[in-house]
């Protein structure tokens, strides 16, 4: 009987480690410790491994790729991706290109093995992911990532505790900014529309942020109500602002597509924006121009954001190992406010 050659599966096995990691220390990385490299070893050794070098030279050939990973979001035009993330497209080619990669675009679908889709199947040597719904849900998909060693950098909440490296906006002085900017108009009665748990950590700390602003001058929020950036949800929760019954005289929605959506309620209830309610959004998307009045918001700098990605990714690329970058906002005041 022909007994079975060994693979690298077997190696992680039993050395204890991931197969990634196996790859990388039989090639040599420096990403792997002495330690868990003598381990690889002698489990190789044990085994009676011996490296294939046409293979594994192939497996260290670049593919010169990028994979871009949308999550799918409820949109009114069918596209299922967020506005925002859209408006970055443009400034990621761009930064790809500069660096001479390519960018591979896809939708993400928690479900599946996104590191054999594309890294571990040499489609990509990284990957970036945009979105991730709820984000407690998606947690265990990304510490899967970590743990396999997969080369990817995520646009997110860029905070302690977060999963894997992140690159964001400081949303929770984006916040702040909106709290100090409504007070100033004297508006002292906000209300926050959009979600404010843990699923949403980005809203969660433009909440927060606002929620730090208004309290420094002894101010707090008076209500808030849940809200995905979507018009619909928008609308769906300026309807159960009015339908409690407190009275308010300014709302930060967490997303631009959200205070479009109570734009849209407060003027069928007969509420004037500005002089009755100040209304400011998240995102400055190109939406925000267009309304009547034109929106207030938080502006997040796309091209920043999409060069800061790349950049970050590429340094994952070449295993280093950097931090999660915080980028700063800014208010765009217009007429809402």
């Amino acid at each position: 009987m022909v007994s079975k050659r060994p693979t690298s599966f077997d190696i992680a096995a039993l050395a204890g480690v991931s197969q990634p990691t196996v790859s990388r220390a039989l090639s040599g990385s420096p990403a792997v410790s002495e330690e868990t490299r003598r381990k690889v070893i002698a489990a190789a050794s044990q085994l009676n491994y011996t490296v294939d070098k046409n293979a594994s030279g192939l497996r260290r050939r670049s593919s010169n790729t990028i994979a871009l990973l949308f999550f799918e979001d409820p949109t009114p035009d069918n596209s299922l991706i967020n506005p925002f993330y859209l408006s970055m497209l443009g400034s990621l080619a761009r930064a790809a290109a500069d660096k001479g990669y390519d960018l591979l675009i896809s939708f993400q679908q928690l479900s599946e093995d996104w590191h054999v889709d594309y890294e571990d199947s040499h489609k990509a040597d990284g990957i970036i992911l945009l979105g991730y719904g709820d984000y407690l849900k998606a947690r265990p998909r990304l510490e899967q990532l970590v743990g396999q060693e997969t080369h990817f950098v995520r646009w997110g909440a860029a905070k302690a505790g977060q999963i894997g490296t992140t690159v964001g906006s400081d949303n929770d002085q984006g916040g702040y900014l909106v709290g100090n900017h409504l007070l100033a108009r004297g508006r002292t009665k906000v209300a926050f529309l959009g979600q404010s748990d843990e699923s949403a950590p980005e809203f969660l700390e433009r909440y927060l942020g606002l929620a730090r602003g208004l309290g420094e001058n002894g101010h707090e929020i008076i209500a808030s109500h849940d809200a995905i950036a979507t018009i619909e949800a928008g609308e769906i929760a300026a309807r159960n602002l009015l339908k409690s019954g407190v009275p308010f005289d300014a709302i930060f929605a967490a997303a631009d597509p959200i205070a479009i959506g109570a734009m849209n309620v407060l003027r069928e209830a007969g509420r004037s924006v500005p002089e009755d309610v100040s209304i400011i959004g998240f995102d400055d998307s190109a939406a925000a121009t267009l309304t009547t009045p034109p929106l207030t918001s938080v502006s997040q700098n796309v091209r920043t954001a999409g060069e800061t990605l790349i950049s970050t990714l590429l340094k994952k690329i070449a295993n280093e190992a950097p931090d999660s970058v915080l980028l700063p906002v800014d208010l765009k005041v217009r007429g809402s406010s």
